[in-house]
């Protein structure tokens, strides 16, 4: 029997379960047994700090990617929208697998039930602009932790704001009270998908994981990451990108002030993948200079 292909992932119950979906799928595909090697990243270490004051997009990959390049690990478990756009020469995006709803949820009251001055909870700043821009009178407070640490933080009278597809790992879709249509509420890149690294040069890692990968997603995603890569940005900037049934759907913010006009523009992309990498690195520059950057 083959040796157990070791999956590098974070501890936390949402990342431990994505794993442990993409371990079965390994199984039962490809007959390859798995195991799963945990990694505490600084993002977890972190918890009581805002993602966008200890350097965003990483702070929940760098050290789960390390394992594979220390040889801890043979590949690496992420979800797609903590990935910065350029990752280290010596891994490759092995798998992007299926997509779950990529879009955002309001826990506690939906949008309308919100009186002026509620509270939302969130501690992301794309979050943070898409809702003050539809709702200026709203309070917003940061918000941390794994996904049952948040549910806690359900402001009396108020919300937090969450991934959807987070909830339906942990079967937990019931706590929603609005799902926020997400070519207006623009997701993060890459949310909703799972991708799995491993190292270039490992050619049968690269075979097992050719297994669990789904073209659409593949493409989809990839093309929200050109548009992401083209800006350089990270958590730190109010950015959203989504590809869904032939269409880019962008948004991107001014870091300061929040309720200043943003850029949002939905384009056809084709359905060859170069074609539509090109496109979305154009919407980024278009976006670029609309907000001044």
């Amino acid at each position: 029997m083959a040796a157990p292909l070791r999956l590098a992932t974070r501890a936390s119950p949402q990342a431990r379960t994505q794993a442990e979906v993409v371990a079965e799928a390994i199984t039962a595909v490809a007959r390859r047994p798995t195991e799963l090697v945990f990694v505490e990243t600084t993002g977890d270490r972190k918890q009581q700090v805002p993602l966008h004051t200890i350097g965003g997009q990483g702070v929940f990959v760098k050290e789960v990617q390390q394992a594979v390049l220390d040889g801890r690990a043979d590949a690496a478990v992420h979800s797609a929208k903590d990935l910065p756009s350029e990752s280290p020469d010596e891994l490759c995006l092995a798998a992007f697998c299926a997509r779950r709803d990529a879009a955002d949820a309001l826990v506690g009251l939906p949008l309308a039930g919100l009186d002026a001055g509620a509270v939302v909870a969130t501690g992301s700043v794309r979050r943070h602009a898409q809702l003050a821009a539809v709702r200026p009178d709203l309070r917003f407070v940061e918000l941390r932790g794994n996904i049952a640490r948040r549910l806690e933080q359900v402001p009396d009278g108020g919300a937090i704001v969450i991934a959807v597809a987070a909830l339906e790992v942990l079967g937990l879709t019931a706590r929603i009270a609005e799902r926020l249509d997400p070519t207006v509420f623009v997701p993060a890149v890459g949310q909703g998908c799972v991708a799995v690294e491993c190292r270039a040069d490992d050619a049968a890692t690269r075979s097992v994981l050719a297994t669990v990968d789904d073209p659409s997603t593949r493409f989809a995603v990839t093309t929200e990451r050109s548009f992401l890569a083209e800006l350089g940005a990270g958590c730190t900037l109010p950015l959203g990108g989504y590809c869904v049934g032939g269409m880019l759907h962008a948004f991107l913010a001014s870091e300061q002030p929040v309720g200043t006009p943003a850029f949002r523009e939905t384009i056809v992309v084709p359905d060859d993948l170069d074609g539509a990498a090109s496109r979305a690195a154009d919407l980024a520059r278009r976006a670029r200079a609309f907000v001044g950057r």
